[in-house]
């Protein structure tokens, strides 16, 4: 079983910056991928990034250019470096993880979740 944790979210205004982290426990990390998704009110849940266990990475459209996605295998962390934040990347963050090693984009592939942090943006 994984345990994920997600941290650093909060308010910022558009334009600024933020930094998430996601600390998975419970097992090594293994070869797993691991992705980030978001959820705004009355929206479903949906993609934003993906890294490989072999570190390729993939990113929605909506933020190409303004995220990264990035991991430490050492910390068992996964990061999203999140600029020039837009008020309608306003949502719930959730970090997740799954079995396989290759970037998945679909909320089914993933087993994993964490509780999700608020990210709100103001204009």
């Amino acid at each position: 079983q994984v345990q994920l944790v997600e941290s650093g979210g909060g308010l910022v205004q558009a334009g600024g910056s933020l930094r998430l982290a996601c600390v998975a426990s419970g097992r090594t990390f293994g070869n797993s991928a691991m992705g980030w998704f978001r959820q705004a009110p009355g929206k479903e849940r949906e993609f934003v990034a993906s890294i490989a266990w072999s570190d390729n990475t993939d990113h929605a459209e909506s933020v190409k250019g303004r995220f990264t996605i990035s991991r430490d295998k050492a910390k068992n962390t996964v990061y999203l470096q999140m600029n020039g934040l837009k008020p309608e990347d306003t949502a719930v963050y959730y970090c997740a993880a799954r079995r396989g090693s290759t970037i998945a984009t679909m909320t089914s592939a993933y087993s994993f979740w964490g509780q999700g942090t608020q990210v709100t943006v103001s204009s």
